[in-house]
């Protein structure tokens, strides 16, 4: 079978996070284009990857070249237009998470998926990892029972990532739509994707971005460009989902707690688990409280989920099986997402539809 031609739109962090990737399966596929609007950042994005053409104009390269898919890792602001682009010109596309800047958005997405026939799988690489994989077993097998309450966390003491992350106008906003929705959407996949009804919400902008001096940050993006900083710095929200699942969710880009931390906690009826570098269980046997940790590989691992990814969108894109990641997962996150935001400026619940 042919190798697959590859084309990646945003050349920054976690574009080059996908190029590395695309190499690892040099058997399945090869980087033919990129395309950034920063026309220096572009030859040094080509330059490190051995990518023979480039453009600084998107709809040029899926016109110009014969690709087979697309990974659009942009700023949030672009990932609509970029993706439906790719789509409509017959291109199969991954797209970096958020899926969008708002549901309105990403339900256009999804409507140029289905009049293309094309695949377009969202960036939750968090589904890739070890420890949703043994998560998903226990689930599956009946051990943990209903799943009836979670509780997920993101938090960073000094992690706002700098540039375009902290301007509305290219973001969205702060840390829920970065950060959150990673390990919203993994509560969401471990539970079988129920259908979010209502949600509540707060967010805050106390500390913005002045942080102690000399302090590395978490995560660090190019800054280059006039940005201004108008996105919240903590949000916590409590969802609620068609199958009497709650989650309540805290994720922040600043702050004033030890350490930075990330972790789900799942409760059901028959056994509840922490997983946090690892998976802990706690349940009880012959009326004695258990607490078991599980051998083998139970963490996730940044270059691992990424790999796992990317194999799975070729895979998909072979017709080899199903889209693990699909659109309507993204819509659903991102009507959560609306619905935080909307709640966190009236005070009041909102109802998802």
């Amino acid at each position: 079978m042919k190798k697959l031609k590859i084309g990646i739109i945003g050349c920054g962090g976690i574009g080059n996070v996908h190029a590395r990737t695309y190499k690892v399966f040099p058997e399945k596929c090869e980087i033919v284009a990129a395309c950034d609007i920063d026309s220096e950042k572009l030859a040094r994005f080509a330059k490190n990857h051995e990518i023979p053409n480039t453009y600084t104009d998107y709809n040029e390269m899926i016109k110009n070249e014969q690709l087979d898919c697309i990974s659009v890792c942009t700023w949030n602001s672009a990932h609509a237009c970029a993706a439906i682009a790719a789509l409509d010109g017959g291109v199969n596309v991954i797209c970096e998470k958020p899926m969008a800047m708002n549901a309105a958005e990403a339900e256009e997405m999804l409507k140029a998926r289905d009049r293309s026939g094309k695949i377009l799988m969202i960036g939750f690489c968090r589904r890739f990892g070890e420890d949703a994989k043994m998560m998903l077993d226990f689930i599956n097998s009946g051990t943990m029972g209903d799943i009836y309450y979670a509780k997920a966390t993101y938090l960073r003491r000094n992690g706002f990532p700098g540039g375009w992350f902290g301007d509305s106008k290219y973001s969205r906003g702060g840390p829920l739509i970065d950060l959150g929705v990673h390990v919203m959407d993994l509560v969401r996949y471990l539970a079988g994707c129920p259908k979010p009804v209502e949600a509540f919400g707060v967010t805050y902008n106390n500390l913005g971005i002045g942080r102690a001096k000399g302090e590395p940050k978490a995560w660090s993006s190019s800054t280059k460009g006039d940005f201004k900083y108008d996105v919240e710095d903590f949000c916590s929200a409590m969802v609620r989902f068609d199958n009497g699942l709650t989650l309540v969710l805290e994720t922040s880009f600043n702050l004033n707690l030890k350490k930075d931390t990330g972790y789900v906690d799942i409760f059901g009826t028959k056994a509840g688990a922490h997983m946090e570098n690892g998976i802990e269980l706690y349940t009880d046997i012959d009326g004695h409280f258990i607490n078991a940790t599980p051998t083998g590989k139970t963490t996730f691992e940044f270059d691992g989920i990424f790999r796992g990814e990317i194999k799975s969108f070729l895979e998909c894109v072979r017709g080899e099986h199903p889209c693990v990641t699909p659109a309507e997962d993204g819509v659903a996150i991102m009507k959560i997402i609306d619905a935080v935001y909307e709640s966190a400026k009236t005070g009041k619940s909102v109802t998802i539809k």
